[in-house]
């Protein structure tokens, strides 16, 4: 083994070092942590395995931290949420050294201070490969499920998906980066940018793209009992959609694989009314997903494929 599990434990607790606060009674450093509650309370858990969720052939270690973090974070705020706390479960093979653990442990952190979130605890093994569990808390008033769509809403996304998806396209098929648009599709399946900035409070549904935008309109459409008519000329008029396009076309796949079945985005969908974001349909009387025509059904994400 490159270290000793006390260097590790300490190297680990220098990182995510936190000090008593009116929030955090106890961090890192003893057997659990102790935090203030709140009488709503979000919790959710994702574990990220290497070579299922990240591989280290594209992506460097504080890239990994980001990413995995994202995908927890993504829970909370996608039920309205503040997120507050994280727990960290961290298996190692042992080989990996010190320094990239610092830098794994370092993207976590640069993660998780976006939205102020904590890491107060967790723990560490040693396996055949690398994963990283992550549990978060968060604190929320109103808590928006994917079961509050009403006819009439709109249906809104944060940001365009797809781009995640095509950063997978070009590693699998090592397509060199040669244009700007080829470093945010790489930059955005590596460590995907979270719409931290976006408003969705007044929402009626809500939901992560996480697994596919199509895959979330069908779990908004289902726990609500409506219908969502997607709009493809609304997505096509979207901001970044004529580069995305574009892109697509250089690799001889249709654009709409990418935005209705790429999944790692971590846009947010929404209905409501007057929401901010980009507009791709509405809420109607019926059922399941309609308005999109295309050749064939997009390629959805799977773990198990």
């Amino acid at each position: 083994m490159a270290f000793s599990e006390q260097e590790l434990l300490s190297l680990v607790a220098s990182v995510f070092q936190t000090q008593s606060s009116d929030e955090v009674f106890v961090g890192i450093g003893d057997d659990a942590a102790v935090v203030r509650g709140n009488s709503r309370q979000v919790i959710t858990t994702d574990v990220a395995v290497e070579n299922v969720h990240f591989n280290k052939r594209w992506s460097n270690a504080f890239d990994i931290g980001r990413k995995v973090t994202a995908a927890n974070i993504a829970d909370v705020l996608a039920m309205g949420a503040k997120p507050q706390y994280l727990v960290i479960a961290l298996s190692l093979v042992g080989d990996e050294g010190l320094e990239r653990v610092r830098e794994l442990a370092e993207g976590i952190k640069h993660e998780a201070d976006m939205t102020g979130a904590v890491v107060v605890g967790g723990d560490i093994a040693r396996a055949d490969a690398i994963s990283i569990a992550i549990t978060a808390i968060g604190s929320v008033e109103r808590a928006i499920t994917r079961s509050g769509a009403e006819v009439g809403d709109g249906i809104y996304i944060s940001s365009l998906t797809g781009w995640s998806a095509a950063g997978l396209h070009m590693l699998t098929h090592e397509i060199e980066p040669l244009h700007a648009v080829h470093a945010m599709a790489l930059n955005e399946f590596r460590a995907p940018s979270l719409d931290y900035g976006i408003d969705f409070s007044r929402a009626n549904a809500l939901t992560d793209t996480s697994d596919a935008l199509l895959i979330s309109c069908q779990s908004i459409a289902e726990a609500s009992g409506v219908n969502l008519n997607i709009d493809p000329a609304l997505i096509e008029n979207a901001y970044e959609f004529k580069e995305l396009a574009l892109l697509a076309q250089s690799v001889g796949i249709d654009v709409f694989e990418w935005v209705l079945g790429g999944g790692e985005d971590h846009v947010f969908l929404a209905t409501g009314v007057d929401l901010p974001g980009i507009r791709i349909g509405d809420v109607r009387k019926g059922e399941g997903v309609t308005g999109l025509e295309m050749k064939k059904a997009p390629q959805m994400w799977r773990h198990f494929q």
